[in-house]
Parts: structure tokens; sequence; C-alpha cells
């Protein structure tokens, strides 16, 4: 088949970097289809819209405004415009391609043009990977108020989106209940679980960490907390913070933050400040570089802000799993992947605002290093179970026979 991918994902020519959308393409690109991908080439990176090719995988990049790691202003204006660049840059350089499979994922939720017209020209399926359910997150956050205009002009963009995907593939159950609860429009037998996947490579995990943590000035001595991934108000900074300054003190715990996001300086501002001794936050770190780092840690930490009404579900859970490591999550009540972590013995569940319970959990785990082998096993054997590129692929490939 001839297959489109829609993303606001930095994706390369060749897919060879690791991640959900990266792992699911290349599996596509495997089973021999032709994969087409349309993905953003922001502002910061001066670049003009091209095409390339890299064996049966065709990447046409697009310039556009700064859409991720920017201000409010220029985010929401350039997610307005990108499907106008976006349908532009298909009629200039895919017009004569027809598309079987037309798939995206959220955000953004301005693709309805490109969909439409893409559906009505060639007749093709099209798929939602359903990753964030906007606008109502940001009115979680206090970005938006239900009152405001904005938020109308963004409901009615993310109706029409659903109403024109013929399947919508959410994270977890809590996302299919969410979707059919709030959206009683769409038909029920449209929304199903298609998870976030990944291609699981063998960890590199070291006999003697040592090496490569005192490479980076960490403890050698203490359990080492990892939290990977963007640092923005979505993942509860605040209560990071918290949990950072209730333990600063501490010998036998290192807390170790990996990413970037909109509240990076916040963080960074604190951790100067306070200057701990158990903490190390790292920004623009090479993806190999991250992989052996986590695969040096003992546990995986997943924030997400106690405010949210919609379910979360984030990809970083299936690095640590990866890497058979137990997973301490502190996340809204909404969210369904500490209940499924405890459910199937790999991780720990508490609601990000509540200190006292949190720190009781980080003890446990530090008190009972025993768990972590018994832990990470069933992790690393829940993600070959449910959350390979196999497993997606087959999902989405059903609707096909």
């Amino acid at each position: 088949m001839n297959i489109l991918f829609l993303t606001l994902s930095q994706i390369i020519s060749d897919i060879s970097q690791r991640g959900i959308y990266p792992d699911l393409l290349r599996k596509f690109a495997g089973e021999g289809h032709s994969v087409f991908i349309v993905c953003p080439f922001e502002r910061r990176l001066k670049k003009e819209t091209c095409l390339s090719k890299n064996g049966n995988v065709h990447t046409l990049g697009v310039k556009t405004l700064n859409i991720t790691k920017s201000d409010i202003i220029e985010k929401g204006i350039g997610t307005i415009l990108i499907e106008y660049q976006y349908r532009k840059a298909l009629r200039k350089y895919l017009s004569d391609i027809q598309f079987d499979l037309v798939m995206y994922s959220t955000p953004p939720i301005t693709f309805n043009k490109v969909i439409r017209s893409l559906k009505k020209k060639t007749g093709s399926k099209s798929y939602l990977l359903l990753k964030d359910i906007f606008p109502q997150n940001a009115v979680d956050m206090g970005m938006l108020s239900i009152h405001s205009p904005l938020y109308w002009f963004f409901r009615k963009k993310e109706k029409t989106l659903y109403l024109l995907s013929d399947h919508i593939g959410c994270m977890s159950q809590a996302n299919v209940d969410y979707i059919l609860e709030h959206n009683f429009f769409v038909p029920k037998e449209r929304v199903e679980v298609c998870p976030n996947a990944i291609e699981i490579q063998q960890s590199d995990k070291f006999t003697d960490k040592k090496i490569i943590l005192s490479k980076y000035g960490i403890s050698t001595k203490a359990t080492i907390f990892a939290c990977v991934g963007n640092v923005g108000k979505p993942q509860g900074i605040d209560f990071l913070i918290e949990v950072l300054n209730s333990n600063k003190n501490r010998t036998d715990a290192y807390f170790l933050i990996i990413g970037e996001g909109t509240e990076y300086n916040k963080l960074n501002n604190w951790l100067n400040k306070v200057k701990p001794n158990n903490a190390k936050l790292i920004s623009n770190l090479p993806k190999k570089e991250c992989d052996v780092l986590i695969a040096a840690s003992d546990i995986g930490l997943i924030f997400l802000d106690h405010r949210f009404t919609v379910p979360n579900y984030p990809s970083r859970l299936l690095t640590y799993l990866e890497n058979k490591m137990p997973v301490l999550m502190a996340t809204d009540t909404c969210s369904d992947i500490g209940k499924i972590a405890e459910e199937n013995g790999y991780g720990i569940w508490v609601e990000s605002n509540d200190l006292e319970k949190f720190d009781s959990k980080l003890n446990y785990l530090i008190s009972n290093k025993e768990l972590f082998m018994t832990m990470g096993e069933k992790g690393y054997q829940y993600l070959i179970d449910n959350f390979t590129v196999e497993t997606s692929y087959k999902i989405i490939m059903s609707h096909f026979k």
C-alpha cells in the first residue's frame, strides 16, 4: 500500500532513530509498503521545504513556524498555519500518489482539510493515532477557558477530526472510554486501543554501572531514579520540585532528570538556587548517550499534573520497561497508566499531589531492592506482550483484510 503519515514529530528521512513513530513506520516499510512522511521543518532549523527518499520511505519536510518548544503565541499561530502549509507541499510534491491509508497523530488537531481532500481524491482510509486530547488538556492546565472563542474554535476542529477518522487508535482503555463518553457522535466501532509501541532492542544494562555514572558525576552508591522526556506543564514540574526538595538531603536516592521543555528553566533555576547534591538536570543529550544513562539507572519516574481530567499514557514508560526498570508514577486519577502498572506488577502509583505517599513509596522501593529484578522482568514481559510495533501494526492492518 501507499501510506501517508502526517505528523508534528521531527523524523529524518531514513527513520533510523528510535521512537514510537519511526519504529512503527519502519515496520510498515519492512512489510513492503511505500511510506510517505510529512513532517515539519521548524523555523529554528532554517531549512526549506523539500522531498527526500530512502528506499521505500519518502519524507516531505515542510517549512513551518516553531510549533514545539516555543511560546504559546507562535505555537498557536504555527498550529493553525500548518494545515495550509502541508496542503500546499502535498500538492506540489505528492499530487500524483494514490494513498491507501492516511495516518496522523495528535497533536495537532488541524489536519482536517488535508485529510478530507486526500480521502475525496484517493478514497483512502484514515487512521488517527490519538496521543493527545486537545483542547481539553489545555483547559486542565489553565491555558484555555471553555468560555473562550479559541477553545470553541479548537473544539470544533477536534470534533471534525474525529468524524473524518475511519478509525481512532487510543493509547489505553481509559482513552477509549473518554472519547466515547465525551463525543457521543463518534461510533463505538471506530474507536479501539492501539497502544504506544516500539521495536524492542537488547538493553545495554551495565554490570558495573559505575563507569557511566561517574562520567556524569552521579552517585554510584545511591538508588538512581531516572525521569526522562519532556519537561513541561503536563509533567507536573511543581510536584517534581516538591519531591526533590523533600528528599534533597538523602544519600541513598539520586534523581536524574533528562529532557527539555517549557518548564526547563523553572526546574533548572530551582536546582541552581537550592543546589541539592542528589539531583541533576541534563538537556541536549544525544539519544545513544541518553539510552546508556537510562540503562545505568535503577527506577523510572513518570510525573503528570494532578489536574488532568483527560487520560494520558506517556511513551517514556516503554523506555523504562525495555530496560527492565520498575516504575514509580505520580499522576492524575483519570489516567490508567498507574492502575495497569500495579495490576501487572511492574510499577507503583500515587496521585501527583500527595507528597507524603510518594515519599513512602520511594522509601519502600529503596528498602526493597530485591524487588527490582522481579518488577523489571514483569515489566519487560508486559512490554513484549503489549507494546511492540508488531502488535500495533496488526491492529491497524486488521482493517484492510
